[in-house]
């Protein structure tokens, strides 16, 4: 039974991470079928807190690092912000800005 809802913060989004190399997407859609029945937190490797209300979809594949933010919003739905392919240790900057804002946007407005 699916309890939560997975949706994206845009139709552009969702069509860049199904953009992924093939590695990242079968992933990405593994542990979002897994977050619609199980909840948003899928604990350490997959996922991760990133303070304030944001979290982190890890994906590892043969291809690299990829990693998802993404928030919850009342009625147990889960939204994915930002994608971005991980080529440093640290997570940029700007990247968790841009899943920032989102956030706010989406807290902000309600919008599905």
């Amino acid at each position: 039974m699916m309890n939560w809802r997975v949706s994206f913060y845009s139709a552009e989004l969702q069509e860049e991470i199904l953009d992924l190399p093939a590695g990242f997407v079968a992933r990405f859609l593994r542990y979002a079928e897994h977050m619609e029945v199980y909840g948003p937190d899928l604990g350490m490797p997959h996922t991760r807190a990133m303070g304030e209300g944001l979290f982190e979809l890890r994906l590892k594949a043969a291809e690299g690092i990829a990693r998802v933010f993404y928030c919850t919003l009342v009625g147990r739905r889960v939204v994915m912000l930002h994608q971005f392919i991980k080529k440093s240790e640290k997570t940029p900057p700007n990247e968790l800005k841009i899943a920032r804002n989102r956030m706010k946007e989406v807290k902000d407005e309600k919008h599905s």
